[in-house]
């Protein structure tokens, strides 16, 4: 498979790239610095800004699937609104790109409590992250409005860590994944094994899904 992956050197996007090229796919490591992608085979560093939709689009063309990893940065002030720019002009370019399928990591806020309200709603939320979740939840309602992609958002669960690869998950949809101690957990390792899982295998075409240990 040719894969485009977006923010290939950041927290998730470098599992990501890991993990596709551990797979023998054809990966298009899209990055602001390619000097900064590990040098793996089938892979190819190429540099892109996702706010210039023309440029991305043209970057992206030939490839079979596009795995967007995208993140402004937690301390940017305006990343709400950076995000939510980022996300439609990824989604964009993937169509001008003529390719259908389009995987984007999202946040966990957006998932939903009990009580059905999101979490990213509740006095608990961490102030920290606010913005940056409410960046991602409105990127998820704009893809909800998306007819002509085969797209798939995955939230990560509450705790994502640096962590060893078990190859081990377990699926959710709306609602976060916990384990018998109530934790909600995943190691970025495992966050992409279910991300290429979700590539190769899709189950979850114009939806949202989440992991869990």
């Amino acid at each position: 498979m040719k894969i485009a992956l977006i923010s290939a050197t950041g927290f998730v996007g470098t599992q990501i790239l890991n993990e596709a090229a551990a797979r023998g796919h054809s990966v298009t490591a899209l990055v602001r610095s390619p000097g900064k992608v590990e040098h793996l085979k089938g892979v190819t560093a190429v540099e892109a800004d996702v706010l210039n939709t023309a440029d991305l689009a043209a970057k992206l063309k030939g490839n079979d699937i596009v795995i967007s990893a995208y993140n402004p940065g937690w301390s940017n002030p305006d990343i709400k609104a950076i995000h939510i720019a980022g996300s439609k002009s990824i989604t964009e370019a993937t169509k001008q790109a003529g390719i259908k399928r389009l995987i984007v990591v999202g946040g966990a806020g957006s998932l939903r409590a009990p009580d059905g309200s999101q979490l990213v709603d509740g006095k608990g939320f961490p102030a920290e992250y606010k913005e940056g979740a409410l960046g991602a939840r409105q990127a998820l309602e704009d893809l909800r409005g998306e007819s002509n992609l085969d797209w798939s958002l995955v939230s990560p669960p509450f705790s994502l860590v640096p962590g060893d690869r078990t190859g081990k998950y377990r699926l959710g949809k709306d609602e976060p994944v916990f384990d018998t101690d109530g934790n909600s957990a995943i190691s970025t390792s495992d966050l992409a094994v279910a991300i290429l899982d979700e590539a190769e295998k899709p189950q979850h075409v114009k939806q949202r899904f989440t992991v869990g240990y």
